[in-house]
Order: structure tokens, then C-alpha cells, then sequence
């Protein structure tokens, strides 16, 4: 069996594989005997076949298993030999105009991970949010676990912001209805902004029982790309309006949140406990962003054309998919995948940097790390120990906190060397600035 090896660009490589006929007739014939002693065929005893009608029945399949079991030994031994990293599957072809009678010749064509180095961390800098958790930020968050107990009721005057609408409406777009823009007992809460601004506008000041029509005119970038830009006539009909009703915070209120005792300042303790987690996520994810963002402009790479196919096909089946969740028709739902292309070329570069890092520096994570991990995430569930439990029952349940403790150890390991800035700011401006 002779290799070669030849580079066709910086990533791609082509072995040029040539398998001695002999042997590999050789191996056939030796499988279709071991094959012939258990071997079952109809008016002969279990291995009584003869093996020529074993090797006319079976010998084309066995020969075809016997090359590729050629084939993958001789690229293995050859990727094992030079010590290359091979990114995606090969590319396994019959050799073109081969004139060997002796050898079947064929061509495998890959391509290989890049080399990517790192070079010093200490230019790159850092703004670390400094935040400090306030009464005012606990006053904050109740008030929303308030507006999530809301309970409303019916009034008889105008709408106004707060209010909840129970509406019936239909539109119209040069006359005709268009999709979506028509629906009988919707509800309608004035303020959410769940509706364009101008149909809540014409919406408030409306009572139970009274109709208006009225335009709205779609924004260009609206996601709905056979109205944007058009402007539509609705004609609303209120049929309820209700009033939202806050619950006071009191024993009852604090009970309904897990505070058995019923007492205040116990529910501030724990709402408190809660809003310290979230700062230390908020704090780690801008780090995080901040220091993917510093990698990715230090180290150059051009990922492998495979992998940047590969994960293409994976934006464009999962955004296809979305998309019949939402109701759109199959036939509509069909998203290129060179749509994605170049989000997914900066995916898998930022992930061959980061993976090339984790291994380069050897920070891959912990058993210790993974359950620190769950344990945290666990604290605000009612039973955390049952928590932990379920994710260690199943390993694969833990694969978003191996990736989560892969970031913290990259993101530890480049801040050691970084410049660190601290930046303070309310605790309402890190939730603002850092997405969830």
C-alpha cells in the first residue's frame, strides 16, 4: 500500500491512496470463508453453504467493505504519522485516468484545522462593571413580582395606559385583508408594546362598547416583509376594558413567593440573595464579551471551507425551523444556507480560537467547577439538591455548563494578563448594557 500527500491550498490536503488488488482479494476471500460457517441459505444447514455460493451472494459487499476498511487504516495511519488535525470528513474518490493494474487507486481530499498561535494577553483591556446592589433595586424588582401578580377589573371609563383591552379588530391594505391583520377577542395591554405604537395611540381613550377606524403605517424594516412600508386601515371595536389591580406587599404577598413565614424582610433577603447571582452573571458575561471580542482581533484565522458549510446548514435548518413554529408554510420556510455563511465563518473562527486556547493552555474543566456551576444555577429552584441530582443523572445534561465553565476558565486565564478597569455603574444600567 503506497500514500501521498499533497497540499493544495494553506487547509487542504489529498492523499493519493493505492491498495494492492491482491490483498484486498486476498481479505475478501478470507472473510467469505469465516462468513460461510454461520451463514444461512435456503436448503442447506447452517454452515453447510458452499462457499462459492457464499462468495457469488455475498462477495460484491464483502469486497466493497474490504477497500473502505483499507482505505480508512491507510488514512489513519498516514493523519497519525504527520500529526494532522483533520477538520470535517474526507472526501473519498475513485483516482481519475489511474493506469494501475496492480492497485485500486483512489483519492481522499480534506482539509486540516489551521495553526493558530497566541500572542501576549497584557494589550488587551478590560472595563469591569463595579456594582453594588441597592434598596432601590430591590424595590425595583418586587414592584415587577407585583406586576406579575396583577389581576384586573372591569371598568367602565376610557382606556388608559396599564389597562387591559379585550378588542376586536380587521384590516385592510388598499382594500384587501392581509394576513394577520384581523383577530376577534385579542387581548390588548396598553403599554406593553406588543402592537405598533400608533394602534395602541388610537386604542387608549376607547370604552367598552365603542369602535374606531384609523391608519397605521408600517416601519420599512418591519418583519412582516408583505406589509413593510404600507400603510393599513383598521377599524378596533373595544369589548372590555379592566384596569390592573396591584397586590399589596404583605404576609400574603411574600407567602405566594416561597416565604413561608410571610415576613418582608425575608422576601427582601432572598430577592436580594437573587439579584447578587444575576450581578455576578451580568459582571462575567460583558468580561466574557469583552475578551472573545480583544481574541478574535489578536489572533488572524481563516476557518476551514467544511466546518463554515457545515455549520451554514445548521443555522439555516434551525432558522427554517423556527419559522414553521411560527407558523409560516413549509414551502415558505426554506432558508439558504449561504444566508449564514458569514456569521458562520465568524462562529466556527471564534470557536477554533477558543478551543485552540482551552487545549493549547489546558483549561478544560473540572468535575468540581461543573458542580459549582449547577449548584449556583440550583439556588433559585425551591429543592436545589434535587436540582444538582437531575443534571448529574445524565451527563448529557450538563453540556451547557461544561461550555459555561470552558468561558470562565478562558476568560480567567486572558484576564491574569489583561488590563482590568474597573467601571462603576447601577446595577439597572449592567442590566441594560449586557444582553441576558
Amino acid at each position: 500500500m503506497s500514500i501521498q500527500v499533497e497540499q493544495l491550498s494553506a487547509l487542504e490536503r489529498r492523499l493519493s491512496i493505492a491498495i494492492p488488488i491482491a490483498a484486498v482479494e486476498a481479505e475478501t476471500q478470507a472473510r467469505i470463508r469465516k462468513m460461510a460457517r454461520d451463514v444461512k441459505m435456503p436448503g442447506f444447514r447452517p454452515g453447510k453453504v458452499p462457499v462459492r455460493m457464499v462468495a457469488q451472494t455475498y462477495g460484491p459487499q464483502v469486497r466493497y467493505e474490504v477497500i473502505g476498511d483499507q482505505i480508512n487504516q491507510a488514512f489513519g495511519k498516514i493523519v497519525a504519522e504527520q500529526n494532522l488535525r483533520v477538520a470535517g470528513s474526507p472526501r473519498i474518490e475513485p483516482a481519475q485516468n489511474s493506469e494501475d493494474k496492480d492497485n485500486f487507486a483512489f483519492t481522499a481530499t480534506f482539509e486540516v484545522f489551521p495553526q493558530i498561535t497566541f500572542p501576549s494577553f497584557d494589550a488587551i483591556t478590560i472595563e469591569r462593571p463595579v456594582v453594588e446592589i441597592t434598596d432601590a433595586d430591590i424595590d425595583r424588582t418586587i414592584e415587577t413580582l407585583r406586576k406579575q401578580r396583577v389581576r384586573y377589573e372591569p371598568k367602565a371609563g376610557p382606556s388608559a395606559k396599564g389597562d387591559r383591552m379585550i378588542v376586536d379588530f380587521h384590516g385592510e391594505i388598499d382594500g384587501a385583508p392581509f394576513k394577520g391583520g384581523s383577530a376577534r377577542d385579542f387581548t390588548l395591554i396598553l403599554g406593553d408594546e406588543r402592537m405598533l405604537p400608533e394602534f395602541e395611540t388610537n386604542a387608549t381613550g376607547l370604552a367598552k362598547g365603542e369602535s374606531k377606524t384609523f391608519t397605521v403605517t408600517f416601519p420599512e424594516d418591519y418583519f412582516g416583509r408583505d406589509v413593510a412600508g404600507k400603510t393599513a386601515q383598521f377599524k378596533l371595536t373595544v369589548k372590555e376594558v379592566a384596569s390592573p389591580i396591584l397586590p399589596e406587599v404583605d404576609a400574603e404577598f411574600a407567602r405566594n413567593f416561597g416565604i413561608a413565614s410571610g415576613d418582608i424582610a425575608t422576601l427582601r433577603a432572598e430577592v436580594r440573595t437573587n439579584l447578587e447571582l444575576e450581578r455576578k452573571r451580568r459582571v462575567f458575561s460583558a468580561e466574557r464579551d469583552q475578551v472573545f471580542k480583544a481574541l478574535r482581533g489578536l489572533v488572524e484565522v481563516t476557518p476551514p471551507k467544511s466546518l463554515v458549510e457545515a455549520e451554514a446548514a445548521r443555522m439555516a435548518q434551525a432558522a427554517s425551523q423556527d419559522l414553521k413554529q411560527r407558523g409560516v408554510p413549509a414551502e415558505s420556510a426554506t432558508v439558504s444556507p449561504s444566508t449564514f455563511e458569514p456569521a458562520a465563518t465568524e462562529r466556527v473562527a471564534m470557536g477554533l480560537v477558543i478551543g485552540e486556547l482551552v487545549r493549547s493552555a489546558q483549561l478544560d474543566p473540572t468535575q468540581a467547577q461543573l458542580r459549582a456551576l449547577v449548584e449556583e444555577q440550583a439556588q433559585s429552584y425551591e429543592h436545589p439538591e434535587q436540582v444538582v441530582a437531575w443534571h448529574f443523572q445524565d451527563p448529557r445534561r450538563l453540556a451547557q455548563f461544561e461550555a459555561l465553565a470552558v468561558e470562565h476558565n478562558v476568560v480567567a486565564h486572558v484576564l491574569k494578563q489583561a488590563k482590568i478597569v474597573d467601571k462603576p455603574m447601577a446595577f439597572s444600567d449592567l442590566i441594560g448594557s449586557v444582553a441576558a
